[in-house]
């Protein structure tokens, strides 16, 4: 109630100023830097990646100027909403006071007795029927109330949101190459609040729809086993693998947590295990034969983080281990193949690292190994995270030594989303590109 409101307005022609500087910078930059490429003295590859890359940042400044706009107009209806909202409050306590009733400057609504006579105050405090009426109106007043502050609530909320997708880039021209930023200014930014709650709406029930019950918010969950033993031994039945296992855990701790906001999801876990184990695994089933067998006693921990924007993600890992381990594995099938041995004792640290566009990744890893071993594995092939796998890992030590690896993953599920959502985004002239590019990953 006491805000000044029209600082809003202020906001608004700041905002404005800020898209004609842009407009001046674009407009310079144009004709000085973008111009050297586009002449006929400056040939090759290097004038033809320059004449991209200039022509991606004036698209930037463009967009740049749609963004600013955009807040202007967004901060302008909110100041013209939020007045009109403040007067219907405004109006809403001078109706309650002159139905006899006060408020106070925190919309607490109360029963103005100070304005009824001695006798009237001695009624109705001796009249049940009329202190009933009394609590009533106090109750609809305070309703009435109530009701005109949530709906600023409600608007300072929208108007919050709105402003957020306006200043994220909706990357609506990356398809067609012209935008070549990821996290660059938004050229598809809407100055129309109406349109960015209704944008902001229909997407959280599209997210929800794909997640069954996930919402935006944080999520985190710590578990701790140990210490504890035990075997077990299966054999092939009904195209199931057969295996044995021994195990002798001191124990195991797992944490992991999430905070999701929108398309934007930051998740992180960490894993501690202390303990022997030796398992075999072998058989023939649908997805081919296989057989595997693996021993190792130790300790070892990781920490991995993960960052992701849509269908763009990043991940980074740290792993230690300090022990005995050793494995031989080889699989072949319909769906690809993996060999892999490896033996060590000693100590090693790992770092890993990768990101992932629209389901297809890229990784690498590094380890240092203090002790003696050596390691080599191939795999191509789709794992049991469905995403198809090809990448390769090589290592030897004797006193101090590491391992290298890298590995590329396509993920089919993510592949043909993206491609299904870029062709509903440009229209329905792509649902054929759409239809013939998501069968690929049936």
């Amino acid at each position: 109630m006491t805000t000044d409101l029209g600082l809003l307005t202020t906001a608004a022609t700041k905002w404005d100023g800020m898209a004609d500087e842009l407009k001046k910078v674009e407009t310079r930059y144009g004709d000085t830097v973008q111009k050297i490429t586009m002449g006929d003295s400056w040939t090759g590859v290097s004038a033809g990646t320059a004449h991209t890359r200039f022509e991606a940042t004036r698209y930037e400044y463009a967009a740049a100027q749609t963004q600013a706009k955009a807040v202007a107009s967004l901060l302008r209806e909110t100041h013209e909403k939020i007045s009109d909202l403040k007067k219907k409050l405004e109006s809403a306590r001078d109706d309650a006071i002159a139905a006899g009733m006060t408020v106070s400057e925190q919309g607490h609504v109360a029963f103005d007795y100070a304005k009824l006579t001695a006798a009237e105050r001695s009624a109705y405090h001796h009249d049940p029927d009329g202190q009933k009426s009394i609590s009533d109106a106090v109750s609809k007043w305070q309703q009435h109330i109530d009701d005109r502050v949530k709906a600023v609530a409600e608007l300072d909320q929208n108007v919050k949101a709105a402003l957020g997708r306006a200043v994220t880039d909706s990357n609506k021209d990356y398809i067609t190459g012209a935008d070549q930023t990821l996290g660059g200014f938004n050229a598809g930014a809407d100055g129309d609040l109406a349109a960015n709650v209704k944008a902001i709406e229909d997407a959280k029930k599209a997210d929800e729809a794909k997640a069954g019950t996930k919402t935006d918010g944080v999520e985190g969950s710590v578990t701790a086993t140990g210490p504890d033993a035990g075997t077990s031994v299966s054999g092939t039945k009904y195209g199931k693998e057969g295996g044995v296992k021994a195990y002798a855990d001191l124990g195991h701790v797992t944490a992991k947590g999430s905070v999701t906001d929108g398309s934007m999801k930051l998740s992180g876990i960490a894993d501690a295990y202390a303990g022997a184990r030796a398992t075999a695994n072998y058989g023939f089933t649908d997805k081919g034969l296989t057989g595997k067998a693996e021993v190792s006693a130790g300790g070892r921990a990781l920490a991995e983080g993960r960052e992701e924007y849509g269908y763009a993600g990043v991940y980074e890992r740290a792993e230690g281990f300090a022990g005995g381990e050793a494995a031989v594995s080889a699989g072949v099938g319909p769906e690809g193949l993996n060999a892999g041995a490896k033996a060590f004792a000693g100590a090693k640290g790992t770092v890993a690292g990768g990101g992932e566009l629209a389901g297809i990744g890229a990784g690498g890893t590094a380890e240092g190994w203090a002790g003696a071993g050596a390691e080599a594995k191939v795999t191509f092939g789709k794992g049991e995270d469905g995403k198809f796998h090809i990448g390769g890992k090589v290592g030897v030590a004797l006193g101090l030594g590491g391992s290298v690896g890298a590995e590329f993953t396509v993920d089919p599920h993510k592949v043909g989303k993206a491609f299904g959502d870029a062709a509903d985004a440009v229209g329905d002239a792509a649902g054929s590109v759409k239809d013939t590019v998501s069968g690929w990953f049936d």
